[in-house]
């Protein structure tokens, strides 16, 4: 997440407000809160005594609290945040002004005056990935965005900064899920298999490549759960296959009802190098637990990345699998769920219930051919 989308995040005084009730590292360099009755202003996570809602107000910048007559906390040290964000900024700028360019730590370190070490960790930091990991997802948009254009795939390598055609399909596979000749016809080529079923969640849209469990979908009716599929893969062939599909659905059905705690899904799903990072912490969330997403966000070392972190758990496309329904809010409230909130509700008051129960994994785990 760049800094100016966090900003955008604690736009209002009710967001900054519950930020600074919350101690919200999420939203340190977003803005900052004076205290009237110390003179003193700090970061939104500041470790400090909390302060009273009436005695608050905000700034965007160091400088407006200063020019006010404030003067720093030197607990948190608002002041040396505001240069570590610009940094990170002037960072991103730079490889954001031409993807094509393969740009070296080193190099970008002497491009925004700082060295290597102190900038790989800030950005890590900021931005929830290395420099190196957000370089590749910026060449996997262009590539994307050349595909989507009808560019042909020797040029969307080229214009997408790949020095070579091997090295674009070598990364394919993680960052569009399928070859780029596919992708640029939107499936065209690729055969999809899925079929619906009744549990005790709604009905459950199961869809396969030959590669494994590319969707888990649940929602109230089939003809919509198989309208999303087939917009999502317009071109692809897709067929219906409950006999294929039913092993997979088996074991959705025997979690439901508490017969067993994990799944042995083959997957096929694509992920940026965060997703994937966020998608693995999540899966080692324990049955029956639940984690905030600012615990996720700590655990990948990134503890600024809670939005980043929101947003992974958001675009998770298999359901139960990547188990994003154990993510709920710091103070415990439930978060949104793709799904619907009352399946989270239900989901997790299932798992608690059975969580001291032995699990059965005698469900076949099935294979695809």
């Amino acid at each position: 997440m760049k800094p100016e989308q966090t900003t955008a995040a604690f736009s209002n005084d009710e967001t900054r407000w519950n930020a600074v009730s919350g101690r919200d590292s999420s939203a340190d360099g977003a803005f900052f809160y004076a205290v009237r009755t110390t003179g003193v202003f700090c970061r939104p996570s500041c470790a400090s005594r909390p302060p009273r809602r009436e005695n608050v107000e905000f700034f965007d910048t160091p400088q407006q609290a200063e020019s006010a007559g404030y003067r720093a906390c030197k607990r948190c040290q608002p002041g040396s945040l505001s240069r570590e964000l610009a940094i990170v900024e002037r960072a991103c700028k730079v490889l954001d002004a031409d993807p094509q360019q393969r740009l070296t730590l080193a190099q970008l370190s002497n491009a925004v005056h700082v060295s290597p070490f102190h900038l790989q960790r800030l950005f890590s930091r900021v931005v929830g990935v290395s420099p190196r990991q957000y370089q590749a997802a910026r060449r996997a948009d262009a590539l994307r965005g050349a595909l989507q254009r009808g560019d042909d795939v020797t040029r969307a390598t080229h214009d997408a900064g790949f020095g070579s055609t091997s090295r674009m399909y070598d990364a394919a596979p993680a960052e569009l899920g399928m070859t780029p000749s596919i992708y640029r016809r939107k499936g065209a080529g690729l055969i999809v298999h899925y079929a619906t079923a009744q549990t005790a969640l709604g009905i459950v849209l199961v869809a396969a490549t030959a590669k494994g469990i590319c969707k888990i979908a649940f929602g109230d009716d089939p003809a919509a759960l198989e309208a999303d599929l087939a917009q999502e893969l317009s071109e692809a062939e897709r067929i219906e296959d409950k006999g294929r599909l039913a092993p997979f659905i088996a074991q959705i059905d025997a979690y439901l009802r508490g017969k067993r705690e994990h799944f042995d899904l083959p997957l096929d799903i694509s992920a940026t190098a965060f997703q994937q990072r966020v998608w693995d912490a999540l899966r080692r969330i324990p049955y029956g637990q639940t984690r905030s997403y600012t615990d996720i966000a700590e655990t990948l070392g990134s503890p600024r990345a809670v939005r980043a972190v929101a947003n992974a758990c958001a675009s998770n496309p298999v359901a139960l699998a990547i188990p994003c329904h154990r993510v709920v809010h710091k103070d415990g409230a439930l978060a949104g769920y793709r799904w619907g909130t009352a399946r989270k509700v239900a989901l997790l008051s299932a798992e608690k219930e059975h969580r001291e129960e032995a699990p059965h994994e005698a469900v076949d785990a099935g294979v695809l051919s």
